[in-house]
């Protein structure tokens, strides 16, 4: 969700803050601005609702600058509009803001100190950089007034700020809470970043900062203080990833091209994790961690969630270890009753989910041990758990995932296999993970090079369709709860995930006549089960799609999938769901990689 730039000590601020502006729109976002600043005496604000391209339309020739910020805006107060849009400026025009997060008790706030200004949006963000200015007018110093509107925000609240001073022009105050900020550290400048893809064509070293820090940025100094003032010294990490990656070649959308790299991030966590002789690269001391533990539970939202079913079965089948999986926003305030020994696992693409941190955030005040499954290195929820796994997937840009979802489950079958070794199970050496994960992506090679067949299925089915559902059994049933939310997320078809059995108990009330079910049949077990499902549905009036395992094949399947373990089917069966949602977006005429309403990375909770 909103994503944020900043630079200082650049004169070509505009262009750079537009440029990174661009590369956070796979965020979501509704608006965006920027302010710049030419330290001359001149400076400008534009800001305009819609995309990118909308505000770059409003940017003319003169508005230069060599200082700004920048901002996209996913609307939590206050609807959608140019005055909504960030930065938000103070009524005397010295003070420019923009902010990722939301402030609990800005209402508080403004009623107790800003009863005499008048506000221009709706947003809690104004209510900051107006109480800036108050302080500020007081007699405070900026970074006074800024770190003393810090300490009124309540602790719930999600924050991160980027301020400038129109009368210090070359500094940039920067801070955080719950939500990701970077700082770049450029040549002669630098810059500030909510994702350092934003910045990689400036910088390949960032510095990461913590929760309650402040940071003064000039364009050859940067200053970081703890909440008690003292000056923190941290060395920059440095990101290989090359820009190239995050763009679309010759692709329409990044949707697509994220399916279509799916083999390849199999072959490249083969690469990293599991050593030439099939030894697991992975360290003992998060093995033992595991191993000391008596119940594993897996925390994670949405795709993720949905990739921690399959690696429930994993751990239970393969090692026996009883493995819960919660949904992060239930957990954070609901805890079940855990066991005595508990390990956590967050999967989490970006590792900046704000509802699994709420969570982690409480395991380790427990004194817990967690292990961090994400895309993105040096993210938070990676930096604060005991023991963090990569994917190795590259930028994952469409809003809907695709290869993060089928990384963490492959990556939850190596730490399985791991485990299993380091345990000493006997029959975990039946189950050779290398070869699996190769036929894994040798499978889905041969399934997206199905598109033609996949994108005719699409039209014929879902083109005009209001509703969809997808049934399945046991693996199946975790694998048809990830297939619906791709199809809802991106083309809007109310779609449904069900376990088939599940049907005659109430759901067939809604099957009419054409309604679209698609039928996933990858465990022999159930596989004649899931069958007499459909063809009670079919009965009724439904058109049935069969998406099936090769060994169990008919026929008249429409789909049928590369042979793979079942335990790992979900990593073949899942992509022909990836694209005919992928096509049904596309056949409406949707934009398939920003969804309306939906962010990618969902930082409020």
């Amino acid at each position: 969700m909103c994503g944020i730039v900043g630079v200082t000590g650049n004169p070509n601020a505009v262009e750079i803050l537009l440029n990174g502006l661009e590369q956070l729109e796979y965020r979501g976002y509704d608006s965006a601005g920027i302010y710049v600043n030419d330290q001359k005496g001149d400076d400008y604000l534009v800001k305009e609702k819609g995309r990118i391209a909308d505000l770059r339309a409003e940017v003319s020739a003169d508005v230069h600058g060599s200082t700004g910020i920048g901002h996209t805006r996913w609307a939590t107060h206050g609807v959608p509009s140019k005055e909504n849009a960030h930065p938000h400026v103070s009524n005397d025009k010295r003070f420019y803001l923009v902010h990722n997060g939301v402030i609990g008790n800005f209402t508080e706030l403004k009623e107790t100190y800003l009863q005499d200004v008048t506000l221009v949006s709706e947003t809690d963000t104004e209510v900051i950089v107006q109480l800036v200015a108050k302080f500020a007018r007081e007699g405070l110093s900026t970074k006074e007034a800024f770190k003393k509107v810090l300490g009124l925000v309540d602790e719930s609240s999600s924050y991160a700020f980027l301020l400038l001073d129109r009368e210090d022009p070359d500094t940039l105050y920067v801070a955080k809470n719950k939500s990701p900020l970077l700082i770049g550290v450029g040549d002669g400048f630098n810059v500030v970043c909510s994702d350092a893809l934003a910045m990689l064509k400036e910088t390949h070293d960032f510095i990461e900062l913590v929760d309650g820090e402040i940071v003064i940025l000039k364009p050859t100094s940067i200053t970081i203080e703890d909440p008690a003032g003292q000056v923190v010294d941290r060395k920059p990490f440095h990101v290989d990833t090359d820009p190239a990656q995050a763009q679309k070649g010759a692709y329409p959308f990044y949707m697509l091209k994220e399916i279509d790299e799916q083999p390849g991030v199999m072959r490249n966590l083969i690469k990293e994790y599991i050593a030439e002789d099939g030894s697991i690269k992975i360290d003992t001391d998060l093995l033992k961690a595991m191993a000391d533990s008596d119940r594993i539970y897996i925390v994670a939202a949405g795709t993720s969630y949905h990739a921690g079913l399959v690696g429930k079965e994993l751990f239970e089948k393969l090692i026996q270890v009883p493995t819960e999986v919660h949904v992060a926003s239930e957990f954070a305030y609901n805890p079940p009753l855990l066991s005595a020994k508990p390990f956590f696992i967050f999967l989490s693409q970006s590792g900046e989910t704000a509802d699994s941190r709420q969570v982690l955030t409480q395991v380790n005040q427990a004194g817990y041990p967690s292990l961090t499954i994400t895309n993105v290195m040096n993210s938070t929820l990676s930096r604060e758990a005991t023991y963090t796994l990569l994917l190795y997937a590259g930028p994952e840009i469409a809003v809907a995932s695709t290869k993060a979802y089928t990384g963490q489950i492959a990556l939850e079958a190596i730490l399985a296999k791991a485990l299993g070794v380091y345990k000493q199970i006997a029959t975990i050496k039946d189950f050779d993970v290398a070869a699996e994960l190769t036929k894994a992506a040798n499978g889905m090679q041969e399934l997206v090079d199905e598109k033609g067949k996949i994108e005719k299925i699409a039209a014929d089915m879902l083109k005009d369709t209001r509703n969809a559902f997808y049934i399945g059994r046991t693996m199946d049933y975790a694998i048809v709860q990830e297939a619906a939310l791709k199809l809802k997320e991106v083309s809007y078809i109310q779609t449904e995930g069900f376990a088939s059995g599940e049907l005659k108990h109430g759901t067939i009330a809604l099957i009419q006549e054409n309604t679209p079910v698609v039928a996933i049949i990858t465990d022999k077990k159930t596989a004649n089960h899931t069958r007499s499902n459909a063809q009670e549905v079919k009965a009724r009036g439904a058109n049935v799609l069969y998406i099936v395992s090769r060994d169990l094949a008919t026929p008249t399947d429409q789909i049928v999938l590369p042979e793979i373990t079942p335990l790992l089917s979900a990593l073949v069966a899942i992509v022909p769901t990836q694209l005919l949602a992928y096509y049904a977006s596309i056949q409406r005429g949707y934009d398939v990689d920003k969804p309306r309403n939906l962010a990618k990375s969902v930082t409020v909770e």
